[in-house]
């Protein structure tokens, strides 16, 4: 057997190489793990849990949530919510300067509450806000960078996907980080909407005033639209905060209130039911796929007592805990700018969790400033997840240089936004203080 530093090295020099040559994320973990436990426990050990971690993963009933959550967004977007809720933003924010941009923020934030993914989130309204945009004479750049960015809301707004993660992997409470993410999701579309305005002032060729505005029955009308998500977002988050059920639970109930959206607006059809779930399942197995790996990446550095030593002698420094968040904000936006945000997560708390709550981190607190540093990597190159997104789902020509340098802006108010949670902590942890 070798022991744990080289085995360290051998399994972290093989992870590189699976990445370099493409090989996917989750089966890139995974077999590092598998490896690992080979080279440095034993050949049983590792084929015990090559042959109980995918089984106990997926039956887990907290991970229960994701495919729930998953399939409510799937059937809000077939039930149309995402064009109400546009439609409504449009009529009302169109007229300001920048009112597009604006509208299809505060749709995107809205969205959010529905879907839980950025991915879909970014697609949705690539497909639908961007030639609105274009038409009026916005600049691409501008369009792309705002979709882009705020598509990310949806990992921080609940119910949301990596917050979940996040709960699995650090054994906290999903409800309370659910409610922990609202606010600040709130503050980053406000801070998106700022942003949007003064640069449409400053920029007013790139965001044009529309020259006429809806009548006020027309506005008054298009709220009726909204319902949808206002009964979503009360079903699912009201029943969490009150405590009448579990997130799981409400997972199951906000896809199914989302399935009787669907019935009431007359969209049910026997072919949109069968795209519906078979998205809503692609995604899933996607997302497990990434977290069985990281799960066996991160019993490998149990076993072999890897992150033990680490936690020992980098708290042995005894430094700023500043000091080791600011590493950890870089390590994020490193490898931000490599893979995407769940295998991030797979692949570093298990090791940093244990350091920045010793030095004191309410793991609350930092399980939004994880999904924060996680969104500003879906927007960072070479990579940008929702940067590719966006490009592959636009139904105008686009190029990526276009995308990134549109959404470089909003990645500089999204670390603005950054450095509000950190000086007022309160920020976050006002709302779960009060469900406690």
């Amino acid at each position: 057997m070798l022991d744990p530093a080289t085995t360290g090295i051998i399994v972290g020099i093989l992870l590189l190489l699976f990445l370099a040559v493409g090989v996917h994320i989750g089966v890139a973990l995974g077999l590092g793990g598998i490896l690992g436990m080979y080279l440095a426990i034993g050949p049983d050990a590792a084929w015990a849990q090559l042959a109980t971690i995918p089984f106990s993963t997926t039956n887990e009933f907290t991970l229960a949530v994701i495919p729930l959550f998953i399939l409510m967004g799937s059937l809000a977007t077939t039930a149309g919510i995402t064009t109400d809720l546009y439609k409504a933003a449009y009529n009302w924010l169109g007229h300001l300067r920048g009112g597009l941009a604006i509208a299809t923020t505060l749709a995107s934030a809205a969205f959010g509450a529905a879907c839980g993914s950025t991915v879909v989130n970014a697609a949705v309204f690539t497909r639908m806000a961007l030639p609105e945009m274009t038409k009026f004479g916005y600049d691409k750049r501008l369009s792309a960078g705002c979709i882009a960015a705020s598509g990310t809301l949806a990992s921080l707004i609940p119910p949301s996907i990596l917050m979940v993660i996040y709960a699995v992997i650090t054994e906290q409470s999903i409800a309370v980080l659910l409610m922990a993410g609202l606010v600040p999701g709130i503050l980053s579309a406000a801070v998106f909407v700022v942003g949007i305005y003064i640069w449409a002032l400053r920029r007013p060729d790139m965001a044009p005033t529309l020259d006429t505005r809806p009548p006020a029955r027309e506005r008054y009308r298009s709220l009726y639209g909204v319902w949808g998500i206002i009964f979503l977002f009360t079903l699912v988050i009201g029943g969490i905060y009150t405590g009448f059920f579990v997130p799981t639970y409400a997972g199951a109930v906000g896809a199914f209130g989302a399935f009787l959206i669907v019935l009431a607006k007359g969209r049910f059809t026997g072919k949109s039911m069968v795209e519906t779930f078979k998205d809503a399942g692609v995604t899933t197995s996607v997302i497990f796929i990434i977290v069985i790996g990281g799960i066996l990446f991160a019993r490998f550095l149990t076993y072999t007592g890897l992150i033990a030593d680490i936690s020992t002698i980098l708290l042995s420094w005894d430094l700023n805990p500043y000091l080791y968040l600011l590493a950890f904000a870089v390590v994020y936006l490193i490898l931000g700018m490599l893979i995407e945000p769940i295998a991030i997560m797979v692949m570093t708390l298990p090791v940093m969790f244990p350091i920045l709550t010793g030095v004191g981190f309410d793991p609350i607190w930092l399980g939004v400033i994880s999904i924060k540093l996680a969104e500003i990597s879906l927007m960072t190159p070479p990579v940008g997840l929702n940067v590719y997104v966006v490009r592959s789902a636009s139904p105008i020509p686009l190029t990526l240089e276009e995308v990134f340098s549109g959404v470089m802006p909003f990645v500089l108010m999204d670390v603005i936004t950054l450095g509000l949670l950190i000086a007022f902590p309160a920020i976050v942890t006002f709302l779960p203080e009060l469900m406690r």
